[in-house]
């Protein structure tokens, strides 16, 4: 690992040699490690970790919105799980026309709305792979939400930017404005009760009875297809599935399948394995990944969506031939025109990782979407809702449109490398769009330059959408100029681009990293 410099004003690399977690909250971390101090593996660290942010980021994530997971034991195969929500069932392309809707589902819709998926998820993991008590796992979310939480300093800035949403529906306006600052306190007593009866009747505390009915009761109020058949049936809709990868430079790269876009991730590194990403210049370097992005996330946008109408598809994309024709239509001199799609812009998702002291890893994401979702937050159970439908396209014959029961196509990615069977990193990007280009970013610095997971986190990040290529405000001058004399449309972004969390496992080591973009850590024993 390189020599730290600690006059950089950069975080040093976590070290440690028995267990860790990364999140993008200090109360997260704390929550995670607390639990595997206690015997708990990291499945269940990833739990307790995911119930506090549901809690203290409340714009990010909660139990509203949608799971992945990777999960991995020291050697042996990596296992997917799919925990995102579905349409409902009396969801058509016909009945949102007669609703009214237009060619974009909007975000405060209600038709914005899937079934959430996060909390089939968790319970899901906890039966399969837990090893503690659910009601342990949730203790301090429960707490945090009874007895309030100090708002710390990204929460307080991203809560600004969306606080929009939430001051068009009554309830949520409520609870969350005005908009507090870093440093005050902040209590949800409803979601506390809410995360009460997930812990003492699990998903059927959340999907069935008096909440369940509740909850589409108020959608239903506001014009909403849900029934509480769809709240049902959701109770045991998490569900694993069979990772894909691609090899880039002798590593294996995991990802969820699709609804996801991991393969989004994996066609831009198998496209930029064939450069020498280590020896180019930062101009080119960065080119050749805002050449490739483009690449990927048309292919994306065209063909990515439920599992179901994606049979085959990775197997094709990632074939020699198709990864050939891409990689040849980059001309490092000259940046190509801009790949433009139409999938709603957001950036609110948390990713989280842990690694215990028997080598399971877990890599885990949970978000509802945009900042505060939908902003629908039903006043009677305190649940604020996601806006994932919003993601849905209403064009017939798309494999993402929408559809009864189906699932849409999802930004939020876990990611894991292993090496020779062996495990060697879960790590994850926060972003929205720019999730899988981040991936690949940061896997490259890492395995091709050769980074500490920390340096490669705290990179100026570059990202190629909407026709124009963004660039945080690090990049340096003389780049964005050589990329704009190859025809790259400079956008200078005035905040960050993303977070990021890893851990990567060594013998008898394990190294964390945690965007310095958010108000994280990686901490461990």
């Amino acid at each position: 690992m390189p020599e730290f410099d600690f006059l950089s004003g950069r975080r040093a690399p976590v070290l440690t040699g028995r267990a860790m977690i990364a999140t993008s909250h200090p109360l997260a971390s704390a929550a995670g490690l607390s639990v595997l101090a206690e015997g708990g593996n990291a499945v269940d660290a990833a739990l307790a970790a995911s119930a506090v942010q549901a809690v203290v980021d409340p714009l990010m994530t909660g139990i509203g919105g949608d799971c992945f997971a990777l999960v991995a034991p020291a050697e042996g195969p990596v296992r997917a799980l799919n925990g995102s929500g579905r349409a409902p069932a009396a969801a058509t392309i016909e009945a949102l026309r007669a609703a009214g809707i237009g060619d974009a589902i909007p975000q405060s819709s209600p038709h914005a709305v899937t079934v959430p998926g996060a909390v089939s998820a968790w319970c899901r993991l906890h039966a399969d792979l837990g090893r503690l008590p659910l009601a342990r796992l949730l203790r301090d979310a429960i707490a945090h939400a009874r007895d309030g939480y100090v708002v710390t300093p990204r929460v307080a800035r991203d809560w600004a930017e969306s606080q929009a949403i939430v001051a068009a529906d009554p309830a949520a306006a409520a609870l969350f404005l005005p908009v507090p600052q870093a440093g005050a306190r902040h209590a949800q007593p409803l979601l506390a009760d809410r995360l009460r009866q997930i812990a003492d009747q699990g998903a059927a505390g959340f999907y069935q009875g008096a909440t369940a009915a509740r909850m589409v009761a108020h959608l239903r109020s506001l014009g909403g297809l849900h029934s509480e058949e769809d709240f049902h049936r959701a109770t045991d809709g998490a569900h694993w599935v069979t990772p894909i990868s691609a090899r880039y430079r002798g590593f294996d790269i995991h990802q969820c399948p699709p609804n996801g876009q991991g393969l989004a991730a994996l066609l831009i590194l198998k496209i930029i394995e064939g450069f020498d990403m280590a020896g180019l210049a930062p101009a080119d370097r960065i080119h050749v990944q805002a050449e490739a992005t483009k690449l990927a996330y048309h292919h994306r946008d065209a063909l990515l969506g439920d599992a179901d109408a994606c049979a085959g598809l990775a197997e094709r994309l990632l074939s020699d031939a198709a990864i050939a024709a891409l990689r040849g239509r980059i001309d490092m001199g000259r940046a190509m025109p801009p790949a433009l799609w139409d999938e709603p812009e957001h950036r609110d998702t948390i990713y989280l990782c842990a690694v215990d002291q028997d080598g399971l890893s877990v890599s885990f994401i949970n978000s509802i979407f945009h900042g505060f979702g939908s902003g629908i937050l039903d006043p009677q159970t305190g649940v604020l809702f996601q806006s994932r439908g919003a993601s849905f396209r209403m064009i017939p014959g798309h494999p993402n449109a929408i559809a009864p029961g189906k699932r849409p196509m999802h930004t939020i990615i876990p990611g894991m490398v292993t090496q020779g069977g062996r495990t060697v990193m879960p790590f994850g990007v926060m972003g929205g769009q720019y999730q899988a280009a981040g991936h690949a970013d940061f896997l490259s610095a890492v395995i091709d330059r050769g980074l500490s997971l920390q340096a490669a986190m705290d990179e100026p990040r570059s990202f190629a959408t909407d026709g124009v290529l963004q660039v945080e405000a690090g990049m340096p001058e003389d780049v964005c100029d050589a990329l704009a004399r190859r025809g790259h449309v400079i956008h200078r972004l005035d905040g960050p681009l993303g977070g990021a969390q890893a851990i990567r496992i060594g013998d008898g080591l394990l190294e964390g990293g945690s965007d310095s973009r958010k108000d994280g850590m990686a901490i461990g024993l």
